[in-house]
């Protein structure tokens, strides 16, 4: 059994408290809102963020972060991405020397570009930080329906930790050194489940969301092997296993904004109706950022932040896309003639 704190009490972190209890773990969740606190030593269920998810009675929470943090094996980060660096700043006082850190949100940061374990290893230098990512949406993990996901790390052992942490009979996980990878596949994917979204609600149909899928990932793969991550990464479960899931659930806020987007609504109206943080508004500029840092083409990268954040026309967006000059799907070097 481990000793596990859970910083962030949103339908992710409380989907995983529950998984991690119900394994046998000593578990205590972190929040900052005292009402959640209370309703969740009240309800034993998050009733705003995952209705119907009956929580473990074992679990303890707190809006005491020294609580959550100290004599812990595993710190778990669970806040939405905006709120990483601001959180990590003020959990460092109290991580000590070698402490695991594992992050489970997904994004990168607007104005540095850094990954959220970038962010995490600046704030935190003492701590060794990991990631927990892949295709596993909070209300079916919740659900205890099976779930493959992949755990990254720097170092082999704490990979391999976090894998022994979590595995369960609902739950299986992968190890993996390409944290970039991950971190790339996770925060973008999340911009393109955007546009399947947009897609959705004009009223498109299966082809357009295929067509945005592959070529998604496509562009999330060119990004990715540019700034240094592997080609296995972006055909796996964080890569193409994650966008499939993001841009076809339900359960995605990504698609649901989107959907939102794509009947009319701006970003922002969008965002307050799905009630809950949007990775891949926060995502789409430092998407774009990177692209041009690192000289990629991603048009549909491209496309989403016109239409968020330059008001461009949804349908406009859409035939810009599908009149770009003539390409090859692969290289043309197979030719003979």
């Amino acid at each position: 059994m481990e000793n596990i704190g859970i910083v962030g009490a949103g339908s992710w972190g409380i989907a995983l408290a529950n998984l991690l209890a119900h394994k046998g773990h000593k578990v205590m969740v972190w929040s900052i809102i005292e009402d959640e606190i209370n309703m969740l030593k009240e309800k034993h269920e998050h009733v705003d963020k995952l209705p119907g998810v009956k929580l473990d009675d074992s679990i303890e929470y707190t809006t005491d972060l020294k609580e959550a943090i100290e004599d812990k094996n595993l710190i778990i980060l669970a806040v939405p991405s905006p709120f990483t660096r601001s959180t990590a700043h003020n959990m460092k006082e109290f991580v000590k020397e070698g402490q695991i850190i594992v992050n489970v949100a997904k994004g990168v940061e607007e104005k540095t570009l850094m990954t959220l374990s970038e962010i995490i290893e600046e704030e935190i230098p003492q701590a060794k930080v990991a990631v927990l990512s892949g295709p596993s949406h909070a209300e079916e993990v919740g659900r205890g329906l099976p779930t493959t996901i992949v755990a990254g790390a720097k170092e082999r052992k704490v990979a391999e930790y976090v894998q022994n942490v979590f595995m369960c009979d609902v739950f299986r996980v992968y190890t993996s050194p390409d944290v970039l990878g991950i971190e790339i596949g996770a925060a973008l994917k999340n911009v393109i489940a955007l546009a399947a979204g947009v897609a959705d609600g004009m009223g498109y149909g299966d082809n357009t969301k295929a067509a945005l899928i592959t070529r998604g990932i496509a562009e999330i793969t060119r990004l990715g092997l540019a700034m240094g991550g592997k080609a296995e990464t972006f055909s796996g479960l964080t890569g193409i296993g994650d966008l499939i899931v993001t841009c076809a659930s339900v359960h995605s806020r990504n698609r649901k904004a989107g959907y939102l987007i794509g009947q009319g609504k701006t970003y922002e109206e969008a965002m307050k109706e799905v009630k809950m943080v949007v990775e891949g508004v926060y995502s789409a500029k430092a998407a774009m950022g990177l692209a041009k840092k690192y000289g990629i083409e991603m048009p549909i990268v491209e496309q989403v932040n016109l239409v968020l954040f330059e008001g461009k026309d949804v349908k406009e967006a859409m035939n810009d896309l599908m009149n770009r000059e003539k390409k090859n799907e692969i290289d043309d070097g197979l030719w003979t003639e």
